[in-house]
């Protein structure tokens, strides 16, 4: 369990997106939550593969490559 001060903007916001869909305000901010941090997760992940390419720690593989691999594409 999570206890968050919203700005009254933001508290109002919500307030209004839970009237508008008939969903409880703890699900859409959960969802929110969920996808804010999926999204976040994703970032650091391609921000460090990155930084292992071009530091010579991880390799590439022509897109071609994989896709024939996986029968995919023509």
């Amino acid at each position: 369990m999570i206890a968050l001060n919203l700005s009254p903007e933001l508290g109002k916001r919500l307030e209004a997106l839970e009237k508008a869909t008939g969903r409880p305000k703890s699900a859409v901010a959960e969802e929110a939550i969920a996808e804010y941090i999926g999204d976040h997760e994703d970032f650091y992940l391609a921000e460090t593969e990155s930084r292992d390419v071009a530091e010579g720690r991880s390799l590439t593989r022509p897109l071609s490559d994989v896709m024939r691999k996986y029968g995919l594409g023509s």
